[in-house]
């Protein structure tokens, strides 16, 4: 078996590192980069910091949503053209780093649909992209894909070149992150760790990366969600939300598989749909698959680290920063669960689950979050 190791993106870490970002666009020999954020961002500190650092008012794009749809992604691209810019800041939320990421492929071909996306066409030389993340959740700052909503599904468009040309990761810029997201962001990171670690495919330095992030989220998460100012668990959960998004090129797993429904049919937050499903999805396979969790447990630093003191300690710290199991609380009707399961079962990421699953076992774990 042949494998592929990569981790070529280029990061600048540290409290204040964004006031890097004039200096960096001038070495990277750009002047008019398109912004692309969220609604939400444009009246936040965060964001003003950003627009203070534009000598001449640079083009924004704010219309990306939650989850964010193809018709985002068109609006972006149109955006981006008409006002001739050279380059793109994608900043906010995985939604937004998303969305940026991948209007370079719509810039390059615009005579071509982004969906069904042609893997194999020429996708070199893409315009520059610098990622600045306001969330530590999806790593999506040094991912290499994007999921994008078509006809009500998520689907995700793949290439090596959506890699960022920089990605800047200032915690300062996570300051002001509500508890509740801050939570939803940080199991996000937390599920990627734990999935990517337990996928069957050979990657010993994903491995690695996983275990480290999930250490550096257990000392770190239920801290910033209680203390929101706490920079230095600011600044590991957003190094670990990169090292899970590093890690999860190995792939995911089925908790991943019942959270994308719960995105398109019920808009839930994608963390908050993850850490949901989280705790019955790892009974199941640990129940099919004994020890699998011993090494997530060390990592967690548990002095008897078996699959059930894993997961306790695991339900635990989610209950603990907000995110206890029951997916009616959070608007789900028990009508949705069958559809769900189908689009679930049709989803890729439990291809790579550590114990195969069926369509009915997808079923039985949306009625135990239930």
């Amino acid at each position: 078996m042949i494998s592929t190791f990569s981790f070529p993106t280029k990061v600048r870490f540290g409290a204040g590192t964004l006031q890097e970002l004039p200096q960096q666009l001038t070495t990277l020999g750009l002047r008019k980069p398109l912004i692309v954020t969220d609604p939400g961002l444009v009246s936040t500190d965060a964001f003003k910091s950003l627009e203070k650092l534009s000598a001449k008012k640079w083009p924004v794009f704010s219309g990306v949503h939650p989850n964010p749809t193809i018709e985002d992604v068109e609006a972006a691209t149109k955006a981006y053209l008409d006002n001739q810019c050279d380059s793109v800041i994608a900043f906010g939320g995985g939604s937004a780093l998303d969305v940026g990421k991948v209007i370079r492929i719509c810039i390059k071909r615009p005579d071509r649909p982004l969906l069904p996306f042609e893997f194999e066409a020429d996708w070199s030389n893409l315009v520059p992209c610098i990622t600045i993340p306001t969330t530590a959740g999806t790593g999506s700052e040094v991912g290499r894909s994007s999921v994008i909503i078509k006809d009500g599904r998520k689907q995700v468009i793949f290439h090596p070149s959506l890699l960022a040309s920089l990605v800047i990761l200032d915690p300062e810029l996570t300051r002001g992150l509500p508890p509740k997201l801050t939570a939803a962001t940080g199991a996000d990171a937390l599920v990627h760790c734990i999935e990517s670690f337990t996928s069957p495919v050979f990657h010993p330095m994903c491995d690695g990366i996983a275990l480290e992030g999930i250490n550096l989220i257990n000392q770190s998460l239920v801290r910033v969600v209680k203390d929101g100012n706490d920079l230095d668990a600011r600044g590991k959960m957003q190094v670990a939300a990169m090292m899970g998004a590093v890690a999860f090129q190995k792939d995911l797993g089925a908790i991943h598989s019942l959270a994308h429904p719960l995105s398109t049919f019920c808009g839930l937050h994608h963390g908050t749909a993850n850490a949901l499903c989280t705790p019955f999805v790892m009974e199941f396979n640990a129940a099919r698959k004994p020890g699998l969790y011993r090494r997530v447990g060390i990592a967690l630093g548990l002095d008897d680290p078996t699959d059930a003191a894993t997961i306790k300690h695991i339900r635990n710290l989610l209950s603990e920063i907000g995110l206890a199991p029951g997916l009616r609380a959070y608007g789900v009707k028990e009508s949705q669960l069958d559809p769900m399961s189908n689009q679930a079962f049709a989803d890729s990421c439990h291809q790579t689950n550590p114990v195969p699953v069926t369509r009915d076992d997808l079923r039985h774990l949306y009625q135990l979050a239930f």
